[in-house]
């Protein structure tokens, strides 16, 4: 089975890892009153980190100084920027705080290209993005902007370092090894915070769905696709998280999209199809 999930191609394994992350996110605005959000990110980082050992059952010994060079930075960057997405969307509307936090993709998408077509696609995307964003006159805590933003500069840092690790070091075990560092980071807010004492069966079990939906499955797909896609291109197909978000929130949420939201998701999803078909290989 490990053969069959790993032979998924890039394009798909984005487009997959997108739709659970969105329906995780869902999963934890539930915990957040309950938990907290350092709880709810503990809970689901930890139980990741349980799952993908079992899983890949990655061999700790056998990791060269190279990779844990890598590796380290990777898992770090993957935790804090969980747990500090989790404090974004716990002061800020979730669609605000994914558009707000893809700033760094984008900018990672504008680095890394050297063609006026990439530029174009990006800027596109960018439009979308602005679009999409659930701007209004109600008063927006500044502090949750900023959360969001610093997610967004761990998330470059986190497409950087994945397309790193991904060439020198197998994807499970990469994914395990990182999702280690990142628990052992995040888990101390959680119990700093006294949301992991008021667990129950019932919290637990959508913990193990949480971790499933928004950790294992989507950085596991991630990882295989930055293995195979420049980092530009899995910047821009992620461009579609805005998207997703929105969504999500009128099927979970009952947040309606207004004309300019559904103009901005075929923005967004045009300039990823544009991207994915004009990309070098």
């Amino acid at each position: 089975m490990k053969n069959k999930q790993l032979n998924i191609p890039p394009v798909p394994a984005v487009l997959l890892a997108i739709i659970s992350v969105q329906c995780g996110a869902a999963i934890a605005k539930t915990l957040f009153p309950a938990i907290g959000a350092a709880g709810t990110a503990s809970l689901r980082i930890g139980i990741s980190a349980l799952i993908l050992f079992a899983v890949y059952r990655p061999n700790l010994s056998k990791i060269t100084p190279q990779q844990w060079k890598i590796v380290i930075p990777y898992g770090l960057s993957l935790g804090a920027m969980n747990l500090i997405f989790y404090l974004a969307i716990e002061r800020i509307p979730i669609g605000l705080a994914v558009t707000l936090e893809f700033i760094g993709p984008l900018l990672v998408a504008v680095l890394g290209s050297k063609r006026l077509v990439d530029y174009c696609w990006v800027l596109l995307a960018a439009a979308g993005i602005v679009l999409i964003a659930p701007w209004s006159n109600d008063k927006i805590d500044p502090l949750g902007v900023v959360f969001a933003l610093v997610a967004g500069a761990l998330w470059a840092a986190y497409i950087v370092l994945g397309g790193k690790i991904s060439k020198i070091m197998k994807d499970g075990d990469a994914v395990a090894t990182g999702m280690l560092f990142a628990a052992v980071l995040i888990l101390p807010f959680g119990f700093f915070e006294n949301g992991l004492s008021n667990l129950t069966p019932h919290f637990l079990g959508l913990g193990i769905a949480l971790a499933l939906l928004s950790s294992a499955i989507p950085f596991t797909l991630e990882m295989k696709a930055l293995g195979q896609l420049p980092p530009r291109t899995f910047s821009i197909l992620m461009s579609l998280e805005p998207a997703a978000a929105s969504i999500c929130g009128l099927i979970f949420l009952q947040e309606r999209l207004s004309f300019y939201e559904v103009l901005a998701v075929v923005c967004v999803v045009i300039a990823s199809a544009g991207a994915t078909l004009t990309a070098k290989r």
